[in-house]
C-alpha cells in the first residue's frame, strides 16, 4: 500500500512523572497515526521553545467524584483518570495562576506566554478531561447539567489532588466558560478570574444578529444546524481524512497564525511545532470535544448563559478581548452591570480570538495589570493602565 494512504504509528516515550493510562506500545498500521504518547511528545517539542524550566505530570483524579450524584463519565472501565498538567518554575512566594485552554485547543497553545507569566507567577496549565494529553474517557453525557459537571467536577478533583486554593484562574474561550462555572460553584478557591474571549455569556434569542438569523433559516443554515445537532465536530473531519488530516491542520495554523494573523505571526519553527501538536490533539480519540451541542446551541450561543448568573458572581473578574475577537465583549458589559464584585474589561489591539498568541505583549500587560495587587503585595499603589490597551 502507498505510504500516502496508510501510515505507521510509533510510540515515543512519555515525559510524565506519574502513571498514564495504559497504551500498549506496538507498531501497527493505523488510519489515524496518533496516540497519547504522540501528543505528549509533540507537547515536549513545542515547549522546547520555552526557556523556563517546567515539570509535566499526569494527575490522578480517580474514577469519579466522591458523593457526586452525576457521574461525569461513564465507561466500561473504572480505571482512574488523569489530567495532563504542566507546572513552570517560579519563586516560592509567587501567586499561582492556573490556565485553561479553549475548545479544540490544549495547554500548549499558551507556549508564547509561559516565560513572561512564569516571571511573576507560579504557572500551572492543564488539559481538560477529554482533551490534549489528559485521559479521554467515553463521553456519554446527555444533558447540559451532566456536561458542565464533567468539566467542573473533574477540575475540582484535580484541584484537590494538587492541594491548591486561592489561585488566579484564567480561561480562554470555552475554557473561560468552564472557569466561570467553576468559580460560581467553588468561589472559595479562586481569588481572581481572568476570562480571555470567554464563550457562553449570551443566548441566541437575545443576541442573535439579523444576518445570523437569515443564514440559519436558509438551506445552508439548516444543513449546518443538522451537523451541529449530530455532534459532527471539526475533529471528526480530521480523523476521517486519516494521514491527510495533518495537511488541513497545517493550512489552518499557517493561515490563522501566519498569513491572516491579526498581530505577531508565528515564526516558521513555531508554526511547524504548533501544527504537529495541534494535529495530534485533534486526531486522538473523541471525548471532551463532544460537549459542544450540550453546552451551546448552533452559533455558539450558551444554553445556560453566564449572563443569567452575573448577580451571583463572588470573584473579582477581568475580561480580556482582542479588538478583532469574534466573541462580542458586549456580553461582558451586560454582565458587569449585574455583578456585585470588581469587574474590568480590557481590549487588546492587533489581536483576534487567540489574543495571547496574536499579541502576547498586550495580553501579558493586561494580565499583569489585572493581578498587580497579588504580584506587588507590599504596594497599595495602582499602576497606570497599560499603554496601547483600551479599558471599556
Amino acid at each position: 500500500m502507498s505510504d500516502q494512504i496508510v501510515a505507521f504509528s510509533t510510540y515515543e516515550p512519555s515525559q510524565s512523572t506519574t502513571k498514564q493510562e495504559p497504551n500498549p506500545p506496538s507498531r501497527r498500521l493505523k488510519w489515524v497515526p496518533t496516540s497519547t504518547d504522540h501528543i505528549i511528545a509533540a507537547e515536549k517539542r513545542l515547549l522546547s521553545l520555552v526557556k523556563t524550566g517546567y515539570k509535566t505530570e499526569q494527575v490522578n483524579i480517580g474514577s469519579g467524584p466522591p458523593g457526586s450524584k452525576i457521574k461525569w463519565f461513564r465507561s466500561s472501565s473504572n480505571e482512574p483518570r488523569y489530567i495532563n498538567t504542566v507546572t513552570f518554575d517560579s519563586s516560592e512566594d509567587s501567586p499561582t495562576i492556573v490556565l485553561i485552554h479553549g475548545y479544540g485547543a490544549s495547554q500548549g497553545f499558551f507556549f508564547r506566554n509561559f516565560d513572561t507569566l512564569a516571571s511573576k507567577f507560579r504557572v500551572i496549565a492543564i488539559d481538560l478531561l477529554g482533551w490534549g494529553g489528559s485521559s479521554r474517557p467515553d463521553f456519554t453525557c446527555k444533558s447540559t447539567e451532566e456536561t458542565e459537571a464533567w468539566f467542573i467536577d473533574s477540575f475540582e478533583e484535580w484541584r484537590k489532588a494538587k492541594n491548591l486554593t486561592k489561585f488566579i484562574l484564567l480561561g480562554h474561550s470555552f475554557g473561560g466558560y468552564v472557569a466561570s462555572k467553576y468559580a460560581l460553584k467553588h468561589p472559595e478557591h479562586v481569588k481572581h478570574l481572568i476570562l480571555a474571549g470567554p464563550a457562553g455569556f449570551t443566548n441566541e434569542s437575545e443576541h442573535s444578529s439579523e444576518q445570523f438569523a437569515k443564514f440559519k433559516s436558509s438551506w445552508k443554515g439548516s444543513v449546518a444546524n443538522h451537523f451541529w445537532e449530530s455532534n459532527f465536530t471539526p475533529q471528526k473531519l480530521i480523523r476521517g481524512l486519516g494521514p491527510w488530516g495533518r495537511n488541513i491542520v497545517q493550512k489552518y495554523t499557517g493561515n490563522r497564525f501566519g498569513s491572516y494573523s491579526h498581530g505577531d505571526p508565528l515564526t516558521e519553527e513555531e508554526s511547524k511545532l504548533l501544527t504537529e501538536y495541534f494535529y495530534h490533539t485533534l486526531a486522538a480519540k473523541a471525548s471532551g470535544e463532544l460537549c459542544l451541542k450540550y453546552i451551546f446551541s448552533f452559533g455558539a450561543f450558551a444554553k445556560r448563559p453566564l449572563l443569567e448568573s452575573a448577580s451571583e458572581w463572588k470573584v473579582p473578574t477581568t475580561f480580556i478581548y482582542g479588538y478583532e475577537d469574534w466573541m462580542n465583549y458586549r456580553g461582558a458589559e451586560l454582565a458587569r452591570k449585574e455583578m456585585k464584585v470588581q469587574c474590568e474589561i480590557i481590549r487588546v489591539p492587533q489581536a483576534g480570538h487567540y489574543v495571547f498568541i496574536d499579541n502576547p505583549s498586550g495580553f501579558h500587560a493586561a494580565v499583569l495589570y489585572a493581578c498587580h495587587k497579588y504580584i506587588s503585595l507590599h504596594s497599595s499603589e495602582v499602576p497606570p493602565f497599560p499603554q496601547g490597551l483600551t479599558a471599556v
